[in-house]
């Protein structure tokens, strides 16, 4: 066969396998080309997302990044957008802005108290002083405030080594946590009994204190109706993902004081294998 016969076969080969390709690409939905680049519809949603957000409009931007899921669900970028929808959710949870279906409006009654109210709404007393840019706990009759009214579950996969916090049917963040080694964690649903703020860690034969590096319980502890296991912070962050807990599960301290914030005592928690 004529060489250059050859070569121009093997050219148009390579053209039909690239133009196939791209096509390919094209029709999967996925936003990102050679380049990173994002298409235009999706470049243009983001920008809308993003001036809601800038404008504390978190259920607004929320909503984009759900479209942009269901608009394109081969992106790569679809598990940051999904990261994305579980910050705005705790934005919106966590800003002085009102969320139908989530937060009621609370005109504060003589002898109320932050303690009083977060006890009526079974909510926490560190939520509503987010919200409400409380720096203190002094409020005054008359005054109306933001406060949450969400009925909080907590579900924990051990097999995955997350932690679902979830209103209703709704999952409204995923946290990436440690489980119990050798399937150390208790299987079954139980009920945060206890809260604390910088626990001290009641070793066998010894007490150690928060601000000591070797207290593994991090910033916060959640102890559940089970004793001797909750839901703890960590000193060792890089563990997060694994089952190399002692039965409790860890979280990385940011992720555990916010959590901390949220769900009251009382707060049912599920744990599956």
């Amino acid at each position: 066969m004529n060489k250059k016969l050859v070569i121009s076969i093997s050219v148009v080969i390579i053209l039909i396998i690239a133009i196939i390709f791209l096509l390919a690409r094209k029709g999967s939905g996925t936003t990102l080309g050679f380049r990173g680049r994002i298409s235009p519809q999706a470049a243009s949603l983001i920008a809308q997302a993003n001036g809601f957000e800038a404008d504390k409009d978190f259920v607004q931007a929320k909503l984009i990044y759900q479209k942009l899921i269901a608009d394109f669900p081969s992106s790569r970028d679809l598990a940051g957008w999904q990261r994305k929808i579980d910050s705005l959710n705790v934005g919106a949870i966590a800003s002085p802005n009102q969320v139908e279906g989530w937060s009621v409006a609370y005109e504060i009654k003589p002898g109320d108290s932050l303690f009083k109210i977060a006890k009526k709404f079974n909510t926490t007393v560190e939520l509503i002083r987010k919200c409400n840019n409380f720096a203190s706990d002094r409020i005054v009759p008359g005054q109306k405030i933001k406060v949450v009214n969400m009925p909080f579950k907590i579900f924990v996969d051990k097999s995955q080594n997350i932690l679902l916090l979830k209103s209703n049917d709704e999952v409204i963040k995923t946290y990436i946590v440690s489980t119990g080694k050798n399937n150390s964690s208790p299987v079954g649903t139980f009920k945060i009994t206890t809260k604390l703020e910088n626990p001290t860690w009641f070793k066998a034969g010894a007490v150690i204190p928060a601000d000591s590096p070797e207290n593994i319980l991090g910033s916060r502890w959640m102890g559940f109706d089970l004793a001797g296991y909750g839901i703890h912070g960590t000193t060792e962050p890089n563990n997060l993902g694994k089952q190399v807990t002692q039965g409790c599960v860890r979280m990385a301290n940011s992720d555990v004081e916010e959590l901390y914030m949220i769900v009251p005592a009382g707060t049912e928690v599920t744990i599956v294998d």
